[in-house]
């Protein structure tokens, strides 16, 4: 893992509070699937292929949003696994209860209602975790707060993956553009590119494979990681996410 620069690691800032963030997207819950979700199934689906979960695991989606994923995970672990998930956004939890009892997998996932960078999980307690478009919605300190829950509650030789709007190298003009409308009105556009892949090694996960795709112009990036000997973090449980069964 190369020494951090601060060209490598370059973001916006996101200036909205977390308490900001749940209210907007309880109130976009209803709307989600329409607004973003047709947009953003294709490079979610793409992330589940590569992260492949298999029977018997056990596997954590953060910032779940309606719940796109949770079936496909709950399917690929079968009866044997488990599949948790956690969400700020009552209503994001409620659609996503909503959609897995509709798929019949209202009894196979656990739903968090708390914050990803307080992962109420134990050390060494997953085999893989799955953010696809939320990772770039944290502001840079709570990103690496984000990142080192995944180290601490994934086993040793836990897999990571990571869909996230990118940024590599120059910006083109519709990351520019992008950048100019997410820093004036960030209570409605919140996320901002990320340098995924440097920011995940930085998080000191090996990148196994790194996919690069477009959408609408804007660059997005399909991270794997692995997770690599433990830097000495904190050993500790986070109690106090609400729950939803």
């Amino acid at each position: 893992m190369g020494k951090e620069t601060g060209d490598e690691l370059r973001m916006t800032p996101v200036r909205r509070s977390k308490e900001e963030a749940q209210a907007l997207y309880d109130r976009l819950s209803g709307w989600y699937d329409v607004l973003a979700g047709s947009s953003e199934e294709q490079y979610v689906e793409a992330g589940l292929r590569k992260l492949e979960v298999e029977a018997g695991e056990r596997v954590l989606e953060i910032g779940f949003g309606t719940g796109r994923a949770l079936a496909s995970l709950a399917r690929g672990v079968g009866g044997s696994g488990q599949v948790y998930g956690i969400d700020l956004s009552e209503g994001m939890t409620h659609r996503a209860k909503g959609r897995l009892e509709r798929a019949g997998r209202g009894d196979a996932v656990a739903l968090m209602r708390g914050d990803g960078a307080r992962l109420p999980l134990k050390d060494r307690a997953l085999d893989a975790v799955f953010m696809s478009f939320t990772l770039e919605l944290f502001d840079t300190p709570r990103m690496r707060l984000v990142l080192h829950e995944c180290k601490r509650v994934l086993e040793e030789e836990g897999r990571l993956c990571v869909v996230s709007m990118s940024r590599r190298g120059e910006r083109s003009l519709p990351v520019r553009l992008y950048e100019w409308v997410h820093q004036r009105v960030p209570q409605y556009v919140d996320c901002r590119p990320i340098p995924v892949e440097k920011v995940v090694e930085h998080a000191g996960f090996e990148v196994l494979d790194l996919e690069q795709r477009s959408m609408w112009g804007l660059p997005v990036d399909i991270v794997l990681g692995k997770g690599q000997t433990e830097d000495g973090g904190g050993q500790r449980q986070v109690d106090g996410a609400q729950y939803s069964t």
